[in-house]
């Protein structure tokens, strides 16, 4: 297992042959030119420059990069990641881009750490407190029919695992998640609007309003009529 014992931030090139090894630090990759394969038990990621990807410490991985290529890495030693946090896909939107800029900055200047040492606390509470890609997704998505499938394809899981991945960052299933949210934004257009139950049961993807009707008895043991007089009062 490969180590190390202080913040590395530099400039690599991959081989086209698969290489597997693990280690027992963080890593961060920026893809800078060409792509990068990996591979590991349960996920599967092509990186192009548009993205970036987070690999915790000791996860068995196989990669390789079939074109010229040239990527920023970031070594991260245990001491600065939080415990428990599994990898992360990503797709580079403006707070990344900047992140990428600074770091690409830092590997510049190899004698005083101080600098990369602030930006990789910053990096890390950033994975902290970022919703992976699939969860901003069901934010986002809902009030709409959603498959297990494209969750899992989003961060490039297996559906089965995607699950118990899912339960391991949320503490729910995907369906009571999802349960959640739309029952939060039900209560929520129930007091707020004046929007019949038709066009509400509606707005947060039921057929019918018999079926919300139902639905919403059995999470809150009242109808939504009831329950829009009580807290309107």
């Amino acid at each position: 297992m490969d180590k190390v014992n202080e913040l590395t931030c530099e400039k690599r090139s991959y081989s086209k042959e698969f290489t597997l090894h693990q280690h027992d630090f963080g890593q961060f990759l920026f893809p800078l030119q060409g792509s990068l394969d990996m591979e590991m038990a349960f996920q599967e990621v092509t990186l192009s420059p548009n993205q970036c990807f987070y690999l915790p410490p000791g996860v068995n991985h196989n990669y390789r990069s079939r074109d010229r290529n040239e990527f920023l890495i970031l070594d991260i030693p245990t001491q600065y990641l939080p415990r428990g946090t599994s990898s992360m896909y990503m797709t580079l939107d403006s707070q990344w881009s900047a992140i990428r800029y600074l770091l690409l900055e830092e590997a510049k200047n190899s004698v005083d750490q101080s600098a990369l040492v602030d930006l990789t606390r910053y990096v890390t509470k950033k994975l902290q407190t970022s919703n992976p890609p699939s969860i901003d997704y069901i934010h986002q998505h809902f009030k709409d029919p959603i498959k297990l499938e494209t969750l899992a394809a989003i961060e490039h899981y297996h559906p089965v695992y995607y699950s118990t991945w899912f339960k391991k960052q949320t503490g729910k299933s995907v369906k009571d998640y999802l349960s959640e949210l739309r029952l939060n934004e039900a209560k929520r257009l129930l007091i707020s609007t004046t929007r019949s139950m038709s066009q509400i049961s509606e707005e947060i993807g039921f057929a019918n309003s018999s079926s919300f009707t139902r639905w919403f008895v059995s999470h809150e043991s009242m109808s939504p009529q009831k329950y829009r007089i009580l807290n309107n009062r």
